[in-house]
């Protein structure tokens, strides 16, 4: 895939993420755009991979290049940034009791604070966020109307 054609399948998948969710997530992206395999995803989300970078499928520079053009589109969508914080998956009590202990992920490398936060970054589309809200409460409104007529 040259450049071009890269950048037009970075710009679709951030539109039709917002679209359906109302907002765009890097790792979905590198879902979307076959640069991450969905199970190499979830082997780092588990933690049986050190960090994300080294599961994906194309270079540092390429990768720089995806993120960079996610930041792009987000600036010109009006998109609001918006850091989630990643923690692996299927961590069990201890004992059964107390607090999860939580265990933070790693997308690099380096562990560079200001690439971990762009991976960690969700980009909102704050209009459509609102619409699928209101959508969302005129299905629940409807559900609860036709439940209390049967």
């Amino acid at each position: 895939m040259n450049d071009a054609e890269l950048i037009s399948a970075i710009h679709s998948s951030m539109y039709h993420q917002c679209q359906r969710r109302g907002y765009a997530a890097p790792v979905d992206v590198l879902m979307d755009i076959r640069v991450l395999p969905k199970k190499k995803y979830e082997d780092w989300r588990f933690g049986r991979v050190s960090y994300l970078e080294s599961v994906c499928t194309v270079n540092l520079r390429k990768l720089s290049f995806i993120m960079s053009q996610m930041r792009s589109y987000a600036k010109k969508a009006e998109l609001k940034p918006s850091f989630c914080y990643y923690k692996q998956w299927g961590v069990k009590k201890k004992n059964g009791q107390g607090h999860r202990p939580v265990v933070p992920l790693r997308f690099g490398k380096s562990g560079n604070p200001e690439i971990e936060r762009w991976y960690a970054t969700h980009f909102v589309d704050l209009k459509r966020s609102a619409q699928l809200k209101a959508e969302a409460a005129k299905q629940k409104e409807q559900n609860t109307d036709t439940r209390e007529q049967s």
